[in-house]
């Protein structure tokens, strides 16, 4: 299903039933009086999000912090088809619940599968980290779960019933705070805000034989007001290309609409020295690339978080989301244009300049170039940081060297 379809589902369909089902189970509530204190241990816990490899990266700091207060509970993570082989790399997480969303067929059978499944498993608690899926809030709901937690909206009130516990959404606060904040209800303690590190999955790697730049011009079809023109990634490589002759670029991006359109950045600016890798790797070797990558710049997406857990040198462009929430790393270098609609994803499921990202347009090439060519040059500074690094794929052939799995 693509996301129209998926956005159908949730508002049409989802919305009206959660709103029912809200009086049923309150109603169900008062008169079963079931226990929904949190004062207990547990055995088995839930974590919900379907949508964002980006945010479940950000979620690992909540799930070490589980695991740190139960040890021997079993952590079982809920999400869609398209985050299975990132949830595979954590391994905080003992259990993966997946539900199929590639049809409608898929993702009716798949929801009954993953809910008598969660059904039996009988979690005691289940955080639900989406924010704006009414979906999502019965899912929770039928995973029979006798305490569910979720996020406060002034637009979802009505989920009240169906969480028995809610904790305000702040977007102000990093998006791995926030939900620190949700876990903080079972005892566990916030002790710190850095994220797994992916490359424990990857053990070995022939070393690189050129140095390279990532690009990903890319964003989630969620929201596509956070690209940076098209135009401006083209004018930025063909600036670097001129002034850094010793760096190959590399294109990322996904299967479908992200490799087209990366392929066409690749083809307007037409020099054997940017590769599109978009659409050609696998999740371990997109980790590797822009693990090995001297810098790396892109839009606010999955591979800003792929690229905050390895420690990667980025620059990060934002616009409709606020870098506050989801920019905060100590290897990120941000380039943002708070206007005064932004950030708005926060607030709207349809951004207010329908598509006119204004946020956006205002970030200049001049500027995006000054920064690179700063971290390039102290990057030059520090040949022992560059020795260090790996290489994923043989300039001269442009194939990639064996991945270990």
């Amino acid at each position: 299903m693509n996301i129209r379809q998926q956005l159908f589902i949730d508002n049409y369909i989802a919305k009206p039933i959660a709103f029912f089902f809200n009086f049923l189970v309150r109603a169900l509530g008062s008169v079963l009086s079931i226990n929904h204190d949190l004062d207990r241990e547990f055995k088995t816990i839930a974590v919900s999000k379907f949508k964002g490899m980006g945010s479940i990266l950000q979620a690992t700091p909540m799930l070490s912090a589980i695991k740190k207060k139960y040890p021997q509970a079993e952590i079982v993570f809920v999400s869609s088809k398209s985050n299975i082989t990132i949830l595979e790399k954590i391994d905080l997480i003992d259990t993966i619940v997946i539900v199929d969303d590639s049809s409608f067929y898929k993702f009716f059978i798949s929801n009954i599968k993953s809910i008598l499944f969660l059904m039996k498993k009988h979690p005691e608690i289940y955080f639900d980290l989406e924010i704006y899926s009414d979906y999502s809030t019965l899912f929770t709901l039928f995973s029979l779960s006798i305490n569910r937690v979720g996020f406060y909206l002034r637009s979802s009130s009505f989920r009240m019933g169906i969480y028995t516990h809610m904790m305000f959404f702040n977007p102000r606060v990093p998006i791995a705070d926030v939900y620190l904040q949700l876990v903080q209800l079972i005892g566990c303690k916030k002790e710190d805000l850095e994220l797994y590190p992916l490359m424990k999955s990857i053990k070995s790697l022939p070393k690189r034989e050129r140095r390279y730049i990532v690009i990903n011009p890319n964003s989630s079809d969620l929201r596509l007001e956070r690209r940076w023109a098209q135009s401006n990634f083209v004018e930025l490589i063909i600036e670097i290309l001129a002034n850094f002759s010793s760096f190959n670029i590399l294109l990322i991006g996904g299967k479908g609409d992200e490799e087209s359109y990366s392929q066409e950045i690749a083809d307007r600016i037409n020099n054997e020295r940017v590769i599109n890798m978009a659409g050609k790797t696998s999740i371990e070797e997109a980790i590797a690339i822009v693990d090995a990558a001297d810098l790396m710049v892109t839009n606010d997406t999955g591979p800003m978080h792929i690229a905050f857990c390895l420690d990667t040198t980025v620059i990060c462009l934002f616009g409709p989301c606020s870098p506050d929430q989801y920019g905060i790393s100590k290897n990120a270098h941000i380039i943002y244009k708070p206007v005064y609609c932004s950030p708005c994803v926060h607030d709207f499921e349809v951004a207010p300049c329908n598509g006119d990202n204004v946020c956006m347009k205002l970030i200049t090439t001049d500027e995006v170039y000054q920064k690179v060519s700063e971290l390039l040059i102290d990057s030059n500074k520090s040949p022992q940081h560059q020795e260090q690094k790996e290489f994923i794929y043989r300039d001269e052939a442009n194939v990639f060297g064996k991945v270990n799995r």
